[in-house]
């Protein structure tokens, strides 16, 4: 391993992506490609699964930096970043959540939360986004729960919850294939009733069987005899 020599200093600084608003990818992105958004604030998140729990980025509607927030925009923000972290720790297996701001890539203003997995004390410190590179990267199923329950829990305090949680796959068999060991043409086919009335029909011309040694017919109460000195106690 060798390590990268310090380059010199150079007299202007390139400018960032979206320096212009009329560049800026965030200003051009549309609501359908966030996981929340609202009034003045919206969360999106990366465009597959990564090493952890989940990496989400908040952004302000406003073509503005952090410097340039207005009072309303800069006490929002406190409020969005503590809202946004508390979602993100409530999800199983989420020990802690880093909340960093670079702005060296892009002029939009941006705050990351990198979910840090319970646990894992080798991803503690400054080196979490490098370990989202190097770890294999979550089930997608996983991922989107993930992303819709953060979703609905911004919502609960408003705006929109755009990401939905992934959807059962339904699979049932177009036909239904008897079985081959069925007799269908045997002497009971015929006497199967085909509707309700048929069957209802059935029932009342069903024949009475007769009782046997006195039991009731057509399930009466059988009438049992009283002793006659049982009885003369009761009138007694």
């Amino acid at each position: 391993m060798r390590v990268k020599p310090l380059a010199a200093p150079v007299a202007v600084e390139p400018p960032r992506s979206g320096e212009d608003a009329a560049g800026c990818v965030a200003c051009k992105t549309p609501d359908d490609a966030y996981v929340w958004v609202s009034e003045r604030w919206r969360v999106r998140a990366m465009d597959r699964p990564t090493g952890l729990p989940i990496v989400l980025i908040l952004e302000c509607r406003s073509h503005l930096d952090l410097g340039d927030l207005p009072n309303l925009l800069a006490a929002e923000l406190g409020v969005m970043t503590v809202r946004l972290e508390r979602a993100i720790r409530s999800l199983d297996g989420v020990a802690r959540v880093h909340v960093n701001r670079w702005g060296d890539g892009s002029a939009h203003l941006h705050l990351w939360f990198l979910a840090r997995p319970y646990g894992r004390l080798q991803l503690r410190g400054t080196f979490l986004s490098l370990w989202d590179d190097i770890l294999p990267a979550i089930p997608e199923q996983q991922w989107r729960e993930n992303l819709a329950l953060v979703a609905a829990w911004l919502a609960e305090f408003g705006g929109t919850a755009i990401a939905e949680p992934p959807h059962i796959q339904w699979e049932s068999p177009s036909t239904i294939t008897l079985s081959p060991t069925a007799d269908a043409d045997g002497p009971e086919a015929n006497d199967r009733p085909a509707t309700l009335g048929e069957f209802d029909a059935s029932r009342a011309a069903a024949p009475t069987i007769a009782p046997e040694n006195g039991a009731p017919a057509n399930g009466s109460t059988p009438v049992v005899p009283v002793p006659r000195r049982i009885g003369r106690l009761f009138r007694d």
